[in-house]
């Protein structure tokens, strides 16, 4: 038996299908991924979250130590509630964890780190805290829901104090802020508009319930990976982690290297890597011959090398197999991947799949005989 969010219950009552994650019990799906899939394109769904690890830090060198704990630039966050995406990282440049940093003021911000990585990111979190003097406080006695869609917003906002409704709705993407005892910030892991909601721990089934009453979906992780698949969005653990550096994994940008005095955790390793010809390159593949993309399938270039499937999926907004993948450096399209035995054409894409509804790459492409 795993741990329990406020939720778990919902989940059972619904008759999902319950799956260990991370050692959190959670649901699958409620009866079919694909139609929790459309929801979130088409209209909104919700998704428990409440097993990622919320951890708020407090100190008066609270920003100098995140200075030094990130790749990315904390002083970029001048205005509460705006949110900044980062990693951070090992001495050898390799992501400890991906995570969101939301500046609450001066001397006080709020981390949401993932779930699977919690007793290793607080431990390592507070063990570089010491000598800034900075508090590193878990908050799970709070719950979280992910509510996404094109009308996610809209359904969502009944749950929110008449008060603080219309601030919620103004509220830009990666931006959030205090509604009474809940903290509601624009953003997601699905590639669609939407909300991210902390409240006590209590508060969340009545929430939930409102929520499924407007006429929202309920999403299980299922929905939640090829959701965040097709917006290209890593996944720690398997597109990235303590041996991948942000620049061979796509997170090129989440690192700052402005202003050039500022020591971060990695810096020197990632600036080695960096002017490296060797790096190797974070796309996307799309499958233009029958068969399924799958996680650690062989990626070979002709002439130039191999990489791997780091995600990989059927995607149901598209209709085809879609990947992230590791790829040797080089300028090239395509490539071949080995599937069982049997060599498969894949083009190599500009992510994001799918943004927003709507697809983004060019699918009839083909290949010159």
């Amino acid at each position: 038996m795993g741990s329990k969010t406020p939720l778990f219950n919902k989940h059972h009552e619904a008759g999902a299908r319950i799956v260990d994650f991370g050692g959190w019990d959670m649901p699958l799906h409620y009866g079919s991924q694909k139609e929790e899939h459309h929801a979130v394109r088409r209209y909104a769904g919700v998704f428990d979250v409440s097993h990622m690890t919320i951890v708020d830090l407090s100190g008066e060198r609270a920003t100098e130590f995140l200075q030094y704990l990130v790749a990315n630039d904390v002083a970029k966050l001048k205005e509460y509630g705006k949110a900044l995406y980062t990693c951070m990282l090992n001495t050898d440049g390799g992501v400890i964890d991906d995570l969101i940093i939301y500046f609450m003021s001066d001397t006080d911000y709020r981390l949401i780190v993932n779930a699977a990585t919690r007793d290793k990111d607080l431990a390592w979190i507070r063990n570089q805290a010491g000598p800034y003097y900075v508090a590193v406080a878990e908050r799970a006695e709070l719950a979280m829901v992910a509510v996404q869609g094109p009308n996610a917003r809209e359904l969502a906002a009944p749950c929110i104090g008449a008060e603080y409704r219309k601030a919620a709705l103004a509220l830009k993407p990666f931006n959030g802020l205090r509604a009474g005892d809940m903290f509601v910030a624009r953003t997601g892991y699905t590639g669609e508009d939407g909300w991210e909601i902390c409240m006590p721990a209590a508060e969340a089934p009545v929430v939930w319930d409102r929520l499924l009453a407007a006429g929202v979906a309920p999403c299980g992780l299922g929905a939640r990976d090829t959701l965040r698949l097709e917006a290209a969005m890593n996944l720690y653990g398997t597109d990235m982690d303590e041996t991948i550096s942000p620049l061979e994994a796509g997170l090129n940008w989440t690192v700052a290297w402005e202003p050039e005095n500022r020591d971060f955790i990695g810096r020197t390793a990632l600036a080695a890597l960096r002017n490296s010809a060797g790096v190797q390159r974070f796309v996307g593949l799309l499958l233009e011959d029958r068969g399924v993309l799958r996680n650690q399938q062989k990626v070979i270039v002709e002439g130039v090398g191999e990489g791997v499937i780091t995600s990989g999926g059927y995607s149901p907004t598209i209709g085809k197999s879609i990947a992230l993948a590791r790829v040797p450096s080089g300028d090239y399209d395509r490539a071949v991947v080995d599937v069982r035995g049997k060599l498969l054409n894949v083009r190599v894409v500009k992510t994001p799949f799918v943004r927003n509804g709507q697809i983004r790459i060019n699918l009839w492409e083909k290949h010159d005989e």
